[in-house]
């Protein structure tokens, strides 16, 4: 294969436009620049081309053209990301082709007996979950970004949400792939099986592997009955380690009906109150934390109702829960869940924050917040912690803020210093500093100090043998 190529030449980029068509690809500044910056603003890119194909086909004859040119790759969904992973050029070169799924968008099939559908990458999440409910059915994977990302982002993200506790994360919800190779060749896998031992399951190489092994072109996935009754509580209590009883206890008594069970401390239902319009807080008297916590069930309402209802009574009598609410309406369960999902919004807007995506055991989390929090307030005076997330699965968004005396500059240069305390104590209490974000560009450093030699080396021979001219996303998880 030849190296990169710093700079593809006319005839190579009017090839490539060739293959997709007038419709298929941007050029002009102010159609590429909504794609190259990150959502956060942390990463800024570049490239020459955009190009949008409209079938695994074309993306196929894409990538044999940038395979035999030694062009770089970098794949895109909706650009929700949130460590780099789908932004070009970020070294500020203009070498690398920007290849986007959003006209890959259509839904091929829905098999309501096989409890499966198959989709194209560039299906957004809360369509996907529309086509499914259409049908009477239910496709789990939910996130705060759903209205506008994209099914192969998830996919090559592995994201989890806020029902990982019952579902899993994405990796769980795939049954086939439908991917192009690095040298244009398609890998087939569209199968809805629950079963096959036929080898090693290589679809599971492309989940979570953020574009660095190929272009997912579309998916088959699990799809679920649509639960006949919901029940949904807005709890307060005093700590984590009450919030964590409170889950042991959710867990015995409801099992897998339990399907969220979300942490919020009060500083961020603030920051949601002060900066998301229409938000309201929905107990008369502040508590230090909150539990959003909700059940789904096959059985009927009332059946679900009374399961909660025990549920919460069980757990006033411990003094686990010092206030509550349950949502009597959708309209009023939607209310609660916007408090929950408004929480990143929210804190844009309330200063400069940095961002941790961390994972531990469920019974370490009061553990890693008292410990996390003596760290950064140790380092930075004033720092203000937002922690939040999905306690139920370990996985929670330990976020600070910036201190009201300082300016957002002098933070964020911090990034890197409180990164490696945080990051640091969440591995040596047995959990993850990337729980469901990925590696991206933002992460690539900390993979290498944190991560085991190892799976490094392994990591790094399948990608090798799957691209072994590097042009698919480079510099994004590894070097």
């Amino acid at each position: 294969m030849p190296e990169l190529n710093e700079r593809p030449d006319k005839q190579v980029l009017d090839d490539l436009k060739a293959v997709v068509g007038a419709a298929g690809f941007r050029e002009e500044a102010a159609d590429l620049e909504p794609h190259l910056t990150e959502w956060r603003g942390l990463f800024k890119g570049r490239t020459p081309l955009m190009l949008l194909p409209s079938s695994a086909a074309e993306v196929s004859a894409v990538m044999k053209i940038c395979s035999a040119h030694g062009i770089a790759v970098v794949p895109q969904g909706g650009n929700t990301g949130l460590a780099g992973g789908a932004i070009p050029g970020i070294e500020g070169d203009e070498s690398q082709i920007l290849l986007s799924a959003s006209r890959l968008n259509k839904v091929r099939e829905i098999d309501a007996e096989n409890y499966t559908m198959t989709v194209e990458a560039g299906c957004i999440l809360a369509e996907i979950q529309t086509a499914a409910q259409d049908d009477g059915l239910f496709f789990p994977l939910s996130l705060a970004a759903e209205g506008s990302c994209q099914i192969g982002g998830n996919i090559s993200t592995n994201a989890g949400g806020t029902n990982v506790l019952r579902f899993g994360n994405t990796r769980d919800l795939v049954l086939g792939l439908e991917v192009v190779l690095p040298d244009g060749s398609i890998y087939d896998d569209l199968r809805g099986l629950r079963k096959d031992n036929t080898g090693y399951d290589l679809k599971q190489l492309f989940i979570g592997a953020e574009g660095t092994l190929g272009f997912v072109t579309a998916a088959t996935l699990k799809l679920f009955p649509a639960a006949r009754a919901t029940a949904t509580a807005w709890l307060a209590m005093e700590s984590p380690a009450a919030a964590v009883s409170l889950y042991s206890e959710a867990r015995k008594r409801a099992g897998d009906e339990l399907v969220a069970f979300e942490l919020m401390p009060r500083i961020a239902i603030d920051m949601v109150l002060d900066h998301i319009p229409g938000t309201r807080d929905p107990l008369a008297d502040a508590q230090p934390w909150y539990v959003l916590l909700e059940l789904a069930s096959a059985r009927n309402q009332v059946l679900t109702d009374e399961q909660l209802t025990d549920l919460l009574g069980s757990c006033l009598e411990r003094g686990l829960v010092q206030d509550g609410i349950v949502a009597n309406s959708e309209a009023q369960r939607a209310d609660l869940w916007r408090l929950r999902h408004g929480i990143s919004e929210a804190q844009k807007n309330a200063g400069a924050s940095i961002k941790h995506d961390i994972s531990v055991p469920v019974s370490a989390m009061p553990a890693f917040l008292e410990q996390a929090n003596q760290l950064v307030e140790a380092r930075v005076p004033g720092i203000r912690p937002v922690p939040f997330g999905h306690l139920g699965d370990g996985n929670l968004h330990y976020n600070v803020s910036q201190p009201a005396d300082m300016d957002a500059t002098t933070f964020l240069m911090l990034w890197e210093e409180l990164n490696e305390l945080v990051h640091t104590l969440a591995v040596e209490l047995g959990g993850s500093f990337s729980a469901e974000h990925g590696i991206g560009s933002l992460k690539v450093a900390e993979l290498e100090r944190l991560a085991d030699p190892v799976k490094m080396n392994l990591m790094r021979a399948v990608k090798q043998a799957l691209d072994p001219g590097g042009i698919m996303n480079p510099g994004k998880v590894l070097r």
